[in-house]
């Protein structure tokens, strides 16, 4: 998996994540929210049904009240005119609400919606619940009055519904007289409000859905356009790079080319003239041409140092015989001694043995970096830090020389530096340079070994 795609990955989960437990952290609590808020509307509109029950019972018993109180404990004509006047009254808009009245044994005595449940015992009535209907409608009566919740037959349904009833003991007949009302009406309300309450939390899910997926498509475009951006960026360094690259080598060809024509082509051209006027001169008997030979000699004794100069230039024997440490000890011995720069050295290589580009580009930054130091910085005192850390190898010049002014070498860079900043960025690494004038300049470069396959 490419690495650029593992960061888009690792940008969108976590936001996709995030959102995920917000929103259903959110949604539970709208819904709890949501379901307390229905209990409460729930609770207040039971509440407003039992102050209506309480008012239809105390109706009743005003209606009965003048017969009750001048009847006596057995007067069967009273109870028959106050069981009438119970079964006649009904309320509601279809009359499902009435009056009925049970002994304490549980025989009911009236019910105008179920006649044939008149003059039966009904004591242990259960509704489809389990619940016992008049033996628990009883306990609340003797209680001093109550309410109880159950099943029963709604009469302009015929079907079992939910029922809130309100019972009173009438203690002088030890009569139990109660109403109820059904509570479809409010089941009605709760469904229709819980209804909205989950359409209004899908509608909010959906909602969130088509925002995260529209800031996934967002972090994919903006993820893929700077990728793209970058791309042309990097192609177009590489370009750059590249094309730096083929005007170094022409230059360097150029340079070897005209070291080796001006320099050792000359060289040797008079090398062999010295010993072609020494071979005539010896054949003619004239001592002389031996001193041609020594001066041909002394020729190309300077013929052989300047090959390897040029040798060294391209590669320094010190670095393939002695490791990178020794060679860097080498230049730096020859600088100072050039130079007079006093050095403070600090060289602790991280492994034995280096990566050959590793190698070359940190013995040629030093060498560069010595001689724009020679040159330009005017110092008393040069440090040099080589070092590893954490995979990757660090190396610090620090001199105390004159400094200069970093935005203005960034745009007049020559092409020492240039090419010291384009060695390190060819492999990878990272390239610091620090100064101030009148403070001395600061070289800091970091390559990776690790990309190499080697471990600090």
């Amino acid at each position: 998996m490419p690495l650029k795609f593992k960061i888009l990955l690792l940008s969108l989960i976590p936001m996709m994540l995030v959102t995920s437990a917000v929103t259903w952290i959110g949604l539970n609590q709208a819904r709890q929210l949501s379901e307390d808020e229905i209990q409460l509307f729930e609770e207040h509109l039971l509440a407003s049904k039992r102050r209506e029950l309480e008012n239809y019972v105390s109706i009743a018993l005003t209606s009965i009240a003048h017969i009750v109180n001048n009847a006596g404990a057995d007067d069967e004509q009273a109870q028959a005119e106050v069981k009438k006047i119970l079964t006649d009254m009904t309320f509601g808009q279809e009359k499902d609400g009435y009056f009925f009245v049970y002994t304490l044994d549980g025989t009911n005595l009236v019910h105008p919606t179920e006649p044939e449940l008149v003059g039966r015992y009904l004591y242990d009535l259960q509704d489809s619940r389990g619940d016992y209907v008049i033996r628990n409608l009883l306990e609340q009566a003797k209680q001093g009055g109550g309410y109880h919740r159950y099943l029963w037959r709604k009469p302009s349904r015929q079907e079992q519904i939910d029922k809130l009833s309100y019972v009173v003991l009438l203690p002088k007949w030890n009569w139990m007289l109660g109403t109820g009302l059904y509570l479809d009406d409010i089941s009605r309300e709760v469904t229709k409000i819980r209804g909205q309450v989950t359409r209004n939390i899908r509608n909010t899910f959906f909602t969130v859905l088509v925002i995260m997926s529209v800031a996934v498509v967002l972090v994919v475009l903006v993820g893929i356009a700077i990728n793209l951006h970058e791309n042309r960026m990097a192609d177009s360094r590489l370009r750059l790079l590249a094309h730096r690259s083929v005007l170094a080598n022409v230059a360097d060809r150029r340079r070897f080319s005209r070291e080796l024509h001006d320099g050792i082509n000359q060289l040797m051209v008079s090398v062999l003239y010295r010993i072609e006027l020494a071979k005539r001169k010896l054949k003619n008997g004239d001592d002389s041409g031996l001193e041609d030979l020594d001066k041909g000699y002394e020729v190309l004794n300077e013929a052989i140092q300047e090959v390897r100069r040029i040798s060294h230039d391209l590669r320094p024997t010190l670095l393939d015989d002695l490791g990178l440490q020794a060679a860097l000890q080498g230049l730096l011995s020859r600088f100072e001694e050039r130079t007079g720069i006093r050095l403070k050295v600090d060289i602790r290589l991280p492994v034995a043995v280096l990566p050959e580009d590793v190698e070359i580009t940190i013995y040629r930054l030093v060498q560069e970096g010595l001689t724009n130091v020679e040159r330009h910085a005017d110092a008393s005192l040069l440090k040099l830090s080589l070092w590893g850390q954490s995979g990757m190898l660090w190396l610090r010049l620090q001199d105390n020389g004159c400094g200069f002014d970093t935005e203005v070498l960034e745009r007049f860079e020559g092409i020492g530096l240039r090419n010291m900043r384009e060695r390190v960025e060819l492999l990878g690494g990272e390239f610091r340079l620090l100064s101030k004038p009148g403070q001395g300049a600061t070289l800091l470069v970091g390559l990776s070994l690790q990309q190499k396959g080697m471990n600090e």
